[in-house]
């Protein structure tokens, strides 16, 4: 109970993939826009990186290992991810059509999202059994719900700010987001 704990905290506040890591930061910036697409950026996101989790944990595990081809793993998992976010990205044109407009070409760059990679290969260190694996997953893309909405909101109130012409758009959105990783960087002292 204490170590899903202290993955929860650490995943999604101390170790926050995007304000602490610095990965997934194109659709972290791109898509933070209007909250709803935020939102449903960091669901889509959430569900491939628990998800991955669970396969290529299992495919190194259980493949990889066992043939020694741990050597191929990053292949391996950027294929495995791809399949994911077809699949993701199916069920969202499926269901939530505006959605899937809304997110555009950033839906089906999740495939190359250095965040899925990087809390894969993560797992398949640091993890001994498949059910961590997959609440580490899901905390991971929790914490990166949290940081890309919380973004999306603060641009929101810029666009009913004055801003200084130089600073409008993109320029005070990297400095929303820096202000936001010093603040996460706070949480480092609690774990």
């Amino acid at each position: 109970m204490n170590t899903f704990f202290t993955i929860l905290i650490g995943a999604i506040l101390v170790n926050n993939i995007v304000l602490t890591q610095f990965l997934g930061i194109c659709p972290f910036i791109g898509v933070s826009k209007k909250v709803q697409s935020a939102l449903g950026m960091g669901i889509a996101v959430t569900f491939v990186i628990a998800l991955s989790c669970v396969a290529t944990y299992m495919v190194y595990n259980y493949v990889l290992i066992p043939l020694n081809l741990v050597y191929l793993k990053t292949i391996v998992f950027i294929f495995i991810i791809a399949g994911l976010v077809q699949i993701t990205e199916i069920l969202i044109k499926h269901f939530a059509p505006k959605l899937f407009n809304a997110l555009g070409i950033y839906l089906p760059l999740i495939t190359t999202n250095c965040t899925v990679l990087g809390t894969a290969l993560t797992v398949t260190s640091q993890f001994t059994n498949i059910f961590t694996a997959f609440f580490y997953g899901l905390c991971t893309g929790l914490g990166f719900t949290l940081a890309i909405v919380l973004l999306a909101g603060i641009r929101i109130k810029f666009d009913m700010a004055y801003i200084p012409k130089p600073f409008r758009g993109l320029p005070i959105a990297l400095i929303a987001a820096a202000i936001m990783s010093m603040a996460f960087g706070a949480f480092t002292s609690i774990i």
